[in-house]
C-alpha cells in the first residue's frame, strides 16, 4: 500500500490533519517563526533564557484572581487580597529582594483596587475556564481567564482578559486580538451560549477596554489564524523534506528581540537588540517596546 503524503492521515485520499493550537502557538509564529521553531519543533528545544519578574508578576496575580472565585461567599472581599497573593506569589526573576518587595506591594494595591470593582454574587461562567472548537483546518484550544454570563442579554457570555502590563490596552486593542475573538467562538461551543462581547481588565490602572464582535468579525480572526495554521504546516513539510530550518523559519530580528527567552542562542537576536535583565521591565526606566503583558 502507498504511504500517505507527510501531513495525511492513514489513506491516501482522507483529509489533512487539523492543526492542534493554542493563542500561544499562533502568536509565537506570527512574532517569529525562529521563536516558534525553538520554542515547538526543535528536540531537544534550545535552553531559554531566565524567567522574567514581570511573567512572574502577572501569573500571580491570575492565579489569585482564579483562587478568589473559589473562597465562600462571605469569603470575597477585597481584604483577601493580601492572602490570595501571597499564596499565589512566585519569586522568580526580580533584581534583589527590594525590587520583589516593591513588586509585590504593587501588586497586591493592584489586586484590592480590582477586588473592590467587583459583586461577590455574580458568580462567572467559568474562572480559568478550557474551551475549545475545531474547524476543517484547525482543533483550537484556550484557557480563559473569566467567562461572565452577560447582564442584560439571556444565554450570552463574555470573555475577560486580565492584563497587567504598563500600558492600559485600548478597545480597538480588543477589538483587534485575535486571541480574544478565538476565545469568544470556542466559549460558543464550548459552553453553548452566544459570545461576541470581549473585554480586557487592566488591573494596573483599573480600566476595562471592550468590543462587540459582529459574526464577520469573528470569522475575519479565524480565517487568520487558519492561514497562520497552513503557514506552519507548510514549513513541517518542508522541514520534513530536507529543506534548511532557518530559511524555513527564519529569524525575525527588531527591538522585541532584547525581550526573547531565545535571544542568547539566536544570532539575529543578538544583533538585534541586547538581551534585557529578567527585571527590566520592573525598572521605572525600562521601555516597555511591546506592552509587556502577562
Amino acid at each position: 500500500m502507498p504511504r500517505p503524503p507527510s501531513g495525511q492521515l492513514g489513506f491516501p485520499g482522507m483529509p489533512e490533519q487539523l492543526f492542534v493550537c493554542t493563542p500561544a502557538k499562533l502568536n509565537t509564529y506570527e512574532e517569529c517563526p525562529r521563536k516558534y521553531r525553538y520554542t515547538y519543533l526543535d528536540r531537544p528545544a534550545p535552553r531559554k533564557g531566565p524567567p522574567w519578574a514581570h511573567m512572574s508578576v502577572g501569573a500571580a496575580l491570575h492565579l489569585a484572581l482564579r483562587a478568589y472565585w473559589d473562597l465562600p461567599l462571605a469569603a470575597r472581599v477585597p481584604e483577601a487580597a493580601e492572602r490570595l497573593l501571597a499564596n499565589a506569589w512566585i519569586n522568580q526573576g526580580f533584581r534583589d529582594q527590594d525590587q520583589e518587595r516593591g513588586a509585590r506591594a504593587r501588586a497586591k494595591m493592584w489586586l484590592t483596587m480590582y477586588l473592590a470593582t467587583l459583586d461577590p454574587r455574580e458568580e462567572p461562567l467559568g474562572a480559568e475556564r478550557t474551551v475549545a472548537m475545531k474547524t476543517s483546518a484547525i482543533a483550537f484550544s484556550g484557557r480563559v481567564d473569566r467567562v461572565d454570563g452577560h447582564h442584560t442579554r439571556r444565554n450570552e457570555a463574555i470573555v475577560i482578559d486580565y492584563k497587567t502590563g504598563r500600558t492600559p490596552p485600548t478597545d480597538h486593542d480588543a477589538a483587534s486580538s485575535r486571541q480574544l475573538a478565538l476565545y469568544a467562538l470556542a466559549t460558543s461551543r464550548t459552553l453553548r451560549r452566544a459570545c461576541q462581547r470581549v473585554e480586557l481588565h487592566h488591573l494596573p490602572s483599573g480600566t476595562v477596554a471592550s468590543h462587540t464582535h459582529t459574526e464577520a468579525s469573528l470569522a475575519r480572526h479565524l480565517r487568520r489564524a487558519e492561514a497562520t495554521a497552513q503557514d506552519v504546516q507548510d514549513g513541517q513539510k518542508e522541514l520534513k523534506a530536507g529543506k534548511d530550518p532557518d530559511r524555513v523559519f527564519p529569524a525575525n530580528p527588531g527591538s522585541r528581540c532584547g525581550w526573547c527567552d531565545f535571544n542568547r542562542v539566536c544570532a539575529e537576536g543578538q544583533r538585534a537588540a541586547d538581551p534585557q535583565e529578567p527585571w527590566a521591565a520592573l525598572s521605572p526606566k525600562a521601555v516597555n517596546e511591546q506592552r509587556l503583558a502577562a
